[in-house]
């Protein structure tokens, strides 16, 4: 089968009216050898179903029906969606019938139905984080992916406790997976060349943390809020006064001295575990 080149993929933009907008975050893979690289880095299984979210012109979609999986593919823009199933059954007719198209926005369908096994996209940057949490929070059918995002974001989704970049993407993902950095790709491969590089990044997913997600999660965003201030004074709102959070953080085990990101997701799934149902709810 063929994949797009680039004379393919200004061919099927011009066609189709499609001006590349900043708004979507839309900037097209034009290199098959990439495409081919992040189906290998993805470690499919024969038999995980993929979710691809943001397909865009079809490289990506093309490469994943080439190596034998089927494809759930969600488009917002609806020129795009309406003509993924045009383009598969020209390049690729052979695989046309492994192509589910859902014309949506990702944060919003419901893809129950499909359920799918492994996220791999080229996620636009503007909401590559809020979509992956999403679909790892709504999705439990997924057990691993492979997304193509901003390096910086890349940087941050895969940091570790003590890193300068770790914070609140790295630590939320972590709830649900263990991640991995997965390579670099230039923005010599994109239509329109974007200014920035972008990185891929691989998670697992694991049988998750033990606790309760949201009193966690609400624990993550205040000690990142104020990431500068010790655990004792960023948590002080979220327990009521710096006194009961030195209490609550000492009785989870840890030292109210340390900032944010310096916890792992465990020690603030502790933290949080020490206030009341009650308490917790406001």
């Amino acid at each position: 089968m063929t994949l797009l080149g680039p004379a393919d993929v200004r061919q099927l933009a011009e066609r189709l009216g499609i001006r590349p907008t900043k708004q979507l975050g839309q900037n097209f893979v034009h290199d098959p050898n990439t495409v081919r690289r992040i189906v290998r880095a993805a470690e499919l299984a024969p038999d995980d179903v993929v979710l691809e979210v943001g397909p865009g012109l079809g490289s990506l979609t093309l490469a994943l029906l080439e190596h034998g999986n089927p494809v759930c593919a969600v488009e917002i823009d609806p020129p795009l969606a309406a003509a993924l199933p045009e383009t598969v059954a020209k390049f690729a007719p052979e695989h046309a019938d492994r192509l589910t198209v859902v014309a949506g926005d990702a944060l919003r369908v419901d893809l129950g139905e499909h359920a799918p096994t492994a996220l791999v996209a080229n996620l636009p940057y503007n909401v590559a984080v809020p979509v992956v949490l999403h679909l790892l929070a709504t999705v439990p059918s997924l057990r691993r992916g492979l997304v193509m995002v901003q390096k910086e974001v890349a940087d941050r989704l895969t940091a570790g406790p003590g890193s300068r970049v770790y914070g609140v993407p790295s630590v939320k993902l972590a709830w649900y997976a263990t991640a991995r950095q997965a390579g670099k790709v230039p923005a010599s491969v994109f239509w329109p060349v974007p200014n920035v590089e972008s990185g891929l990044v691989g998670f697992v997913t694991h049988d998750g943390i033990n606790g309760d997600k949201k009193a966690t999660f609400a624990v993550i965003d205040a000690a990142f809020a104020q990431r500068r201030k010790t655990l004792r004074a960023a948590l002080a709102g979220w327990a009521g006064s710096a006194a009961e959070a030195e209490t609550l953080i000492r009785a989870a085990g840890v030292d109210p001295g340390l900032r944010g990101e310096q916890l792992t997701v465990e020690d603030f799934t502790r933290i949080a575990s020490q206030r009341r149902p009650a308490e917790a709810s406001g």
